[in-house]
C-alpha cells in the first residue's frame, strides 16, 4: 500500500488512514508492505511501479481531492495499463452517497501487469469505506489477473 501524504512524509502527520488499511488488508489475509510518498507525480508514479513488481495488489490513500497538490489520479494513469472504471464508479457512488464531500473524489483504479492499482481517499474513513466497497471483489479480481480458472455462472 501506499500513503501518499506531504504531511507524513514531513512527520508533521500520522498515517492513520494507511494504518486503517493496512489493518483492513491484514484481516482478509493479505500480507502488507507499505510506502509514503510526497504528493509528487512522478515519485507516486514510481512508487506504484515498484511495488506493482512485487504485489498483486497496491493501494493508494490520499492525494484524490481537487487540492492542487493531489495528483495521485495523474500519477496513476501515467502507469496504468488499463483502466478498471467500474471499481471507480463504484467507490465514488458509495462515498457520493455518504457525503456530499464524495463529488471532489477524482481516484481512479487500474490493471499494470498483472497487478490492480486502486486509489482510495485519505481519511481514514474513506479508506475504510472505499475497501468495503473494493472487498467482495478483491479476490475474484486478483484470480482474473493472475489468469487462474474461476468460477462464472453459466446461464
Amino acid at each position: 500500500m501506499l500513503t501518499v501524504s506531504d504531511g507524513v512524509v514531513a512527520g508533521t502527520r500520522e498515517d492513520k488512514s494507511g494504518d486503517a488499511l493496512e489493518e483492513l488488508l491484514r484481516g482478509d489475509g493479505y500480507e502488507v508492505g507499505r510506502r509514503v510518498v510526497a504528493d509528487e507525480r512522478e515519485e507516486i508514479a514510481a512508487a506504484i511501479r515498484e511495488l506493482a513488481a512485487g504485489a498483486r495488489v497496491v493501494l493508494t490513500t490520499g492525494g484524490t481531492g481537487l487540492a492542487p497538490r493531489d495528483v495521485t489520479p495523474e500519477a496513476t494513469r501515467d502507469v496504468i495499463e488499463r483502466e478498471a472504471t467500474g471499481i471507480a464508479q463504484a467507490l465514488r457512488a458509495d462515498s457520493i452517497a455518504k457525503t456530499p464531500h464524495g463529488l471532489l473524489s477524482r481516484g481512479t483504479a487500474g490493471v499494470l501487469g498483472s497487478t490492480l492499482v486502486v486509489n482510495l481517499p485519505g481519511s481514514t474513513g474513506g479508506c475504510r469505506d472505499g475497501f468495503a466497497v473494493l472487498q467482495p471483489a478483491l479476490a475474484h479480481a486478483l484470480e482474473l489477473l493472475a489468469d487462474t480458472p474461476t468460477e462464472h455462472e453459466q446461464t
